[in-house]
């Protein structure tokens, strides 16, 4: 006899302290989907074929997906002040200039 799977997904939602609402839109899906897989109607056979695969290849789900970034950019190291950021931009000798000309912008806007 096979046994039918009982997702524990209300159980973690609860002690991850989240609403359904919630857990819905951190996945990214309708709270109706959420409820549907904690009930078990649908959902639970796309859980099961990745728990096969980790099985079969003897890793974990994290394992399965890797995440590549689409931009030289993103993969870089973020900057962490305004002088990284200039640095990254060539604006690092410009930036008092650039002040000076915004204040004079404002102050012909103001006069016009």
């Amino acid at each position: 006899m096979k046994q039918k799977a009982k997702p524990r997904i209300a159980f973690l939602r609860e002690k991850a302290g989240l609403t359904q609402l919630e857990l819905s839109r951190i996945v990214g899906v309708t709270e109706s989907t959420i409820q549907n897989w904690e009930s078990g109607r649908t959902g639970t056979e796309q859980i099961e074929r990745i728990i096969k695969f980790c099985k079969a290849l003897n890793c974990q789900v994290e394992d399965l997906i890797e995440y590549v970034s689409h931009s030289p950019q993103e993969s870089a190291a973020k900057p962490s002040s305004l002088s990284d950021i200039h640095n990254l931009l060539g604006t690092e000798n410009h930036s008092a200039i650039a002040e000076t000309d915004s204040t004079a912008d404002q102050k012909r806007q103001v006069s016009h």
